[in-house]
């Protein structure tokens, strides 16, 4: 049997366990996915002990994605981005990969997004950082506004092209924009939204990163200007299927893998 798994604290409330499942006996694969929450002193124990046990690849989440980075061989988005999410121990040494990116490009193009234009991204964490480069990469013109305008600058200055802001920017910023993207966690299990509503449009299209709840207050506010909307479910989605098919060299049943997902959300 492989082995596979999610490294992080906490990881109670992780969907990422049914979801991967489902892809395994979709497949037809002998393999589990279990979670692991080491302590935060501990990381490095945790990725050499999951080497020598065997185990084949391990999500990380918060708080190990940053520290990971220096305990494998990061591939160079990873390496761009700061952070690992996907560990792969096929090789010699543990290689890290950031498949978040991943999941940003792949939940627009689920939704058939052009990604060309002007990008707005509001956060400068980690999955603002993940965003910031993954659109940069597709060619997109990236602004990236946050509550703590010196980190929105500080991220600017590593993506090519890109501009850092304040949140007081998005006034001006969003009306003119093609993409947004809200990879703060204002929403999450509250009726707030970052952007103001005044500057949506129809000509959007916007991706909130968070998904509990998986409609949020952006979301409807935008849908009701006639924009395109995706939810976080996506992303979440698309993230794991990348390391699921990066781990297993197959294509990921992505609809058996949507449905254990969106039945627990």
């Amino acid at each position: 049997m492989q082995v596979f798994g999610l490294l992080g604290n906490p990881v109670s409330h992780s969907l990422s366990p049914p979801m991967h499942e489902a892809a395994y006996e979709e497949r037809g694969i002998d393999a589990r996915y279990v979670t692991f929450e080491p302590d935060t002193e501990d990381i490095e124990d945790a990725i050499v002990g999951a080497s020598a046990l065997g185990i084949q690849g391990l999500n990380v989440t918060i708080p190990f994605k940053q520290d990971v980075l220096a305990l494998v061989d990061p591939d160079d988005l990873a390496a761009r981005i700061g952070a690992v999410n996907t560990v792969d121990f096929s090789g010699r040494k543990p290689t890290g990969h950031n498949t978040d990116a991943a999941g940003v490009r792949r939940a627009f193009a689920h939704h058939d997004v052009a990604l060309d234009g002007r990008a707005v991204v509001v956060g400068a964490g980690g999955a603002g950082r993940a965003a910031a480069f993954a659109l940069a990469d597709r060619g997109m013109d990236v602004v990236i506004a946050n509550r703590t305008v010196e980190r929105a600058h500080d991220l600017a200055d590593e993506v090519d092209g890109a501009s850092g802001h304040g949140l007081d920017a998005l006034e001006a910023l969003v009306p003119d924009a093609d993409v947004l993207v809200n990879a703060t966690s204002v929403g999450m299990e509250s009726d707030e939204t970052p952007v103001p509503p005044e500057t949506l449009h129809a000509d959007l299209a916007v991706l909130d990163a968070v998904y509990t709840p998986i409609e949020t207050r952006l979301l409807r506010e935008a849908a009701a200007t006639g924009a395109t909307t995706i939810d976080g479910g996506w992303m979440l989605l698309y993230q794991g299927v990348a390391a699921f098919e990066r781990w297993t060299g197959r294509d990921a049943p992505v609809d058996a893998m949507n449905e254990a997902l969106r039945a627990r959300i």
